[in-house]
């Protein structure tokens, strides 16, 4: 016999703030930061990016 279990998080009305902030942070940098960048930039940073996980890529 299978047995479900599930639990839940209750998160405090400044936990959900936070959390909400700092998601607004990274999308504005993804937006902005990598929306804005040079492309040479970062197709160099996607290169040194493959190589750090070990990918092959020439």
């Amino acid at each position: 016999m299978a047995v479900s279990t599930t639990s839940s998080v209750t998160l405090s009305a400044n936990d959900r703030l936070v959390a909400g902030v700092l998601a607004l942070l990274l999308g504005a940098f993804l937006v902005f930061g990598a929306g804005l960048a040079n492309s040479a930039v970062l197709h160099d940073t996607a290169h040194d990016t493959r190589h750090s996980y070990g990918f092959p890529c020439h």
